[in-house]
Formats: C-alpha cells, structure tokens, sequence
C-alpha cells in the first residue's frame, strides 16, 4: 500500500490511477488528519508526502513521522516545488529518502516509487530457497528439480525467483513485468506468459507448481 498526501484532487487521483495501473495499492489523503487515522489502521509501504498542504505542511509531517517509533522506518518520497531547494534540503535532513520536483510526470514517479521500495526493503540473508523437489541457490545462481541443475534464462530465473520468495501468492501479468522487466518495459504481457510456459517446460513435473489463477496471473504453490 501505497499513501499519496498531495491536497490537488486531480493530482492525487492521477497518482493513484497510476499507482493503481502499476500493480500497487495505493490510497490518497487531501490532509494530515485522514493520512493520519489511515496510518492507525494500516502502515503503507511508502508515503508520496506533498510540501505544500492545507494547515499542517509536508514538512511538519515529515518531522512528526520520523520522531514516531511506529512509523520512522516508512520510506517517504516528497513533493517539492519546483526550483525549491530549501525545501528539499530540509525534507532530506529530516530523513526523506527522495524527492520529486513539481510538476513531474507519473512514469518518473513510478520509478522513483520501485527505486526507494528496492533499496529500503529489508534485506534477505537467505540465499538458498526450497520448495518441493525445486531448490535455488541465489548465492551460485544454481537452480535444481529433484537434484538435477536445470539451465534457466536470466528473465525465467527472476520470475522463478520471485516465486520461490513468495510461494502461494498470485502475482498479476503487470506485476511479474514490474518485478522482473523494467518499469517503461514496452512489451505486453503476452511476454509474461510466454516465459511462464518456457520455465515450466525446464522444471519439468515441477513446472506444475506454477498454477494460472484465470483473469488474474501466476502462482507458485507451496508444497
């Protein structure tokens, strides 16, 4: 989830839309009040905090959510106008982890967003993943099915990747592009497929593990 402080309701649904269109959760707030009742019931991934608010400012913001124990690991992107470096100066200091000057555009803000989210994500110290007769070795980029390494693409062992990190979840044909392909990937998601069907040939039985969930995506069961 992601959550979009911005008070212009034309920008803010703008931002949602896309965020929405990119495969993210995303809410949006014209106000500190209501962003502030949301975080009491649902922590976001990241805040999309505009400077410039209505009553209480993005900076003030900021500031408050960096003292609170509950919330100063949440990754916050800020709004800033353009040519304003005091005010980007300021919300870095404050432990903003990037910015984005108005007006910007969404692809930008996309990008911006999955840049922040990869850096700021808890690292994984496990470097081998299991499941079944499936087992990778993320530190020798090694895959086996029941013993025998089997030789993947660099694409078919992101997606597989993926997967093994988070068996049973269904992830749609635009967030596999996200994850795996470039955020301005043009190609459609046909691709998705297409490498689904290549990397379950290559796992042979176990490519059975990768279910199709129709009008949705791909899951990996868990076994």
């Amino acid at each position: 989830m992601i959550y979009c402080l911005e008070d212009d309701s034309s920008i803010r649904d703008l931002m949602i839309y896309t965020l929405n269109a990119a495969g993210y959760e995303a809410a949006g707030f014209a106000e500190s009040t209501s962003f502030r009742s949301a975080l009491e019931t649902r922590l976001p991934e990241l805040v999309m905090l505009d400077i410039m608010l209505p009553g209480e400012d993005g900076i003030t913001v900021l500031r408050s959510l960096k003292k609170d124990i509950r919330y100063r690991d949440i990754p916050v992107i800020m709004a800033t106008a353009k040519g304003s470096e005091f005010d980007r100066v300021i919300g870095l200091d404050l432990g903003a982890d990037d910015y984005l000057s108005k007006p910007f555009g969404m692809m930008e803000m996309v990008s911006r967003i999955r840049a922040v989210l990869r850096r700021t994500a808890p690292k994984n110290t496990c470097t081998v993943l299991e499941n079944g007769p499936v087992r990778m070795d993320t530190a020798k980029h090694r895959v086996t099915v029941s013993g025998e390494e089997i030789s993947l693409t660099l694409k078919e062992y992101e997606l597989l990747k993926v997967m093994m990190e988070n068996p049973g979840i269904v992830f749609s044909r635009d967030r596999l592009l996200l994850l795996v392909w470039d955020v301005n990937y043009t190609g459609e998601t046909r691709t998705v497929d297409v490498h689904i069907g290549t990397l379950r040939t290559k796992l042979k039985q176990a490519g059975e593990l990768i279910t199709t969930v129709r009008g949705v995506g791909y899951r990996l069961e868990s076994v």
